[in-house]
This record gives structure tokens, C-alpha cells and sequence, in this order.
């Protein structure tokens, strides 16, 4: 798929008040590091705002927005208001929607701070961490000593747990924390919102909520409500539709990733018979994945790293009139386990998959046309299980690697379609394609 760049012709700050308005988010954001060190010297307050281990779009949005607005508005002026992302700075990568919408907005990446970069455990020991959470409310069990520092949470689920009673808790069913983050900033003091602020805003809520389609089941009138307002603060505001097209297809774009962080934005891990088999779902033509240079290098690096015994990489990509077309590559330098792989696949009857063998530049990998593109991960995963063979193989150990790949919020699996929605998260559309097809409502089991 192609960058995101030309939907985004018009969606840049526009004018010099636009880029004025932009300055003080970029100002807050720049200013982030240098007021975390300066307040652990003084041994002051430091209160983190931050999303979930996910950190798609909305937990990073709502993080630097919230944080942001607390910093302007807190009659605490002594503690610092530090919005971090919940994930390792290497992974950032991977969220490719995010990376285009800060640096759309002028956001530098190299500002940002990383959950790798700052010590929660350490400032909680010495007293000095207070923390927000937004986009979810309970913490892993790995910062389970960090609950005691949370004083607030905003989340758009229903909550699975009770707060202390000094937390102010914030837990509303609307399609976006953003939308949450939005209402409690219209709330506050004026001009406080920045233009940057508003266009990230603006763009989560769409994208969570699927351009605001009623037929996705996600959009509520509160989000429409947000939206709204924020059109009427800043009518320089791009279109809707530019909006939601430039950033589902950031979302999918991974033309400015290497091939081990394409193996890793969308990867499960399958276990049987000793072996570990990775099945990655790539946004890409076969024939420019394979003429990726190095490719061979790089996919022996990535299993030999991770101890994986082969790979599967199930490619999708899209003609101009937006029709998908699925391919398969099977690699592994064990013949036996690639042959078996590439028999159990070739012979599948539940779903067929109406193989098409390829050219391959390599005797190790096999390379497919897939034939019934309705035929997704999900329908793939209990075939290869099967493969792997050995005790329990068939009865799915499965596991979603760290980091999570980005999310497809806005089509979560619980969320009925009534009608067809324009191309939007394309491996959850042709799910749903198939069910309808086979005479099942949108929302029954697989």
C-alpha cells in the first residue's frame, strides 16, 4: 500500500496563526525532558500521565493531550506534567498512524518519552510519582506497586475494578478516550485548546469511531458532540472523510518499515511439538516483499533471534478499486517443517484456500497466491496449528507477542456491522464479509 502522504495534502497546519497555534503543544512536548530532570534534581512532585501497553493513536493522544491541559490549568504548579508512552521507544515505529499524526502536527518523535526512558518504580520509591491513567485503569501485574500512586483514571471501558477512594475515577462507554479527554478540556479555563492539540484530537476520534459511522456500532452522540466542537473552535479543521482516509492509511502503510519491524507490527507466535512457528500478517505486495533487499538475511536474523523454527507471512494488499488479494510466503530453513507447512496449507479443505504455487528467489521460502481471499489469519491459524503437530498443537497454544501490533479498534471483534463500511481495517472486513456470506450474522462466533 502507498504512504499516507497524498491524502494528507490537505490536512497540514495551515497559515501562520495554524503553525502559531501548533507551536505550544510542540513547545509543551520539547520541553517535557528537560522539566522531568529539573524537578527529579529538586526531589518534586512528578505526575505521569499514560495510556495503555497498546499505545495506539487514542492512548497517545489522550496521554499528551490530558498532561498538556493539566500543565496549563492545575493549581499545582510545582509538579510536572509528563505525558508517557507505554511502550519501548523501539517499538514507536510500529505505530505507524500515531508516528504520521504527531509528525503531521509537528510533534518531534525525539521528544517524546518512552516507558523505557523513565524510572516509574524509582520515582514511586522516592515519593515524587503521582500518576493518571488514561485509555485503561488497571495496571499489569508487573507495575502492581505503582497502583498506589494512580490518583486518576479516564477510560472508555466498563471498569473491572474499584478505586481507592481518593482516585477520581472518570469511566464513560463512548467510542474514544479522546472524546473524554475533549469534554474535559471544553470544561476548562478558555484558550487553553491549541490548534495542534485539536487536530490530534479531532483525528483520534474519527479514527476510533470509524469517521463517525453508525454502522461500525463504536461512534456515540458524545463523540459527535466532540468532533463538532472541535470543528467550530477551529474551522480550519480539514474535512472529515481527508481526516479518516489519511489516517487508515497511515495505519496499514508500512512502506518506511524494516523487514523485522513489518514481521513484527502484526505477529502471533504458534507452539507445538517443540517448535515455535511465527505467522505475521504484513499490509504488502509478495513479489516487493520478496525483492526486499536482504530479505533472506533478514528473515534468519528474525526467527534465529527469537527462536522460531519458521515463518509465515500472510500478505495483503489492494488493487484501485480497493479489492483485496491475499498471499502466502512459508519460510523456514528446516525442510521438513516447511514442507509439512506448505502441504498442510496446499491440502486444507476448512477453509480451502485455493493455493496458486509462485516463483520463489529461494528454496527455503515457498511463496502462494491465495485464492479465497476471505480466508484471513483467523481461518489460517487452526490450519497451521494442525501442521506443527504434537501434543496440544491442535488445540491452539497461541500467543500475541509483546508488543502488541497496532490495534484495530475501530472494528473490535464485539462490534456488529449492520452494512458495509468503506474500506477501513481490511483483514476485520473480509471476516465479516465471510460470515454474511456464509449466512451468519455479523456478529456470531467464528
Amino acid at each position: 500500500m502507498g504512504g499516507a502522504g497524498g491524502h494528507w495534502a490537505v490536512l497540514g497546519r495551515t497559515g501562520r496563526a495554524g503553525q502559531r497555534l501548533a507551536a505550544v503543544m510542540e513547545r509543551f512536548v520539547e520541553g517535557n525532558r528537560a522539566v522531568l530532570q529539573e524537578h527529579v534534581r529538586r526531589h518534586q512532585e512528578i505526575h505521569v500521565v499514560m495510556g495503555n501497553e497498546a499505545c495506539d493513536l487514542d492512548s497517545t493522544v489522550s496521554a499528551l493531550a490530558l498532561a498538556y491541559f493539566l500543565a496549563k490549568t492545575s493549581p499545582a504548579p510545582k509538579a510536572a506534567f509528563i505525558p508517557v508512552l507505554n511502550i519501548p521507544r523501539a517499538d514507536f515505529a510500529l505505530r505507524t498512524e500515531t508516528t504520521f499524526l504527531l509528525r503531521e502536527q509537528g510533534i518531534p518523535a525525539a521528544a517524546l518519552i518512552f516507558r523505557d526512558e523513565i524510572d516509574l518504580g524509582g520515582l514511586h520509591r522516592a515519593g515524587l510519582l503521582s500518576l493518571t491513567l488514561v485509555d485503561h485503569h488497571v495496571l499489569p501485574g508487573a507495575d502492581a506497586a505503582l497502583e498506589e500512586a494512580v490518583v486518576e483514571v479516564l477510560d472508555h471501558r466498563p471498569l473491572e475494578r474499584d478505586r481507592a477512594p481518593g482516585c477520581q475515577v472518570t469511566a464513560e462507554p463512548v467510542g474514544s478516550c479522546a472524546t473524554l479527554v475533549t469534554e474535559r478540556i471544553a470544561q476548562g479555563p478558555p484558550g487553553v485548546l491549541d490548534g495542534a492539540t485539536a487536530a490530534l484530537l479531532h483525528g483520534t476520534i474519527l479514527l476510533d469511531c470509524v469517521n463517525l459511522s453508525p454502522a461500525a456500532g463504536k461512534v456515540t452522540p458524545r463523540d459527535v458532540a466532540c468532533v463538532s466542537l472541535l470543528e467550530a473552535r477551529f474551522p480550519e479543521l480539514p474535512a472529515r472523510d481527508a481526516v479518516f482516509e489519511a489516517l487508515q492509511a497511515a495505519k496499514f502503510d508500512v512502506s518506511g518499515l524494516t523487514t523485522e519491524q513489518m514481521l513484527r507490527k502484526d505477529l502471533k507466535v504458534l507452539s507445538g511439538d517443540g517448535l515455535l512457528l511465527a505467522v505475521s500478517a504484513i499490509y504488502v505486495d509478495l513479489e516487493a516483499f520478496l525483492h526486499r533487499p536482504g530479505l533472506l538475511q533478514d528473515l534468519d536474523a528474525f526467527c534465529q533471534a527469537r527462536g522460531y523454527a519458521g515463518l509465515v507471512a500472510m500478505m495483503i494488499s489492494f488493487n484501485e478499486r480497493n479489492e483485496p488479494s491475499r498471499q502466502l510466503a512459508v519460510y523456514s530453513r528446516r525442510e521438513t517443517l516447511r514442507s509439512a507447512v506448505c502441504q498442510a496449507l496446499e491440502e486444507a479443505t476448512a477453509p480451502s484456500l485455493h493455493l496458486q504455487s509462485l516463483p520463489s528467489p529461494w528454496p527455503c521460502v515457498g511463496a502462494y497466491a491465495q485464492g479465497n481471499a476471505l480466508a484471513s489469519r483467523k481461518k489460517v491459524l487452526p490450519i497451521l496449528r494442525a501442521a506443527l503437530g504434537g501434543p496440544g498443537a491442535a488445540g491452539g497454544p497461541e500467543e500475541e507477542v509483546v508488543p502488541p501490533p497496532t490495534p484495530m479498534n475501530s472494528l473490535v471483534e464485539e462490534c456488529p456491522l449492520a452494512q458495509a463500511v468503506p474500506p477501513l481495517c481490511p483483514q476485520d472486513v473480509l471476516e465479516r464479509v465471510s460470515r454474511i456470506a456464509a449466512g451468519q450474522p455479523p456478529g456470531s462466533p467464528k
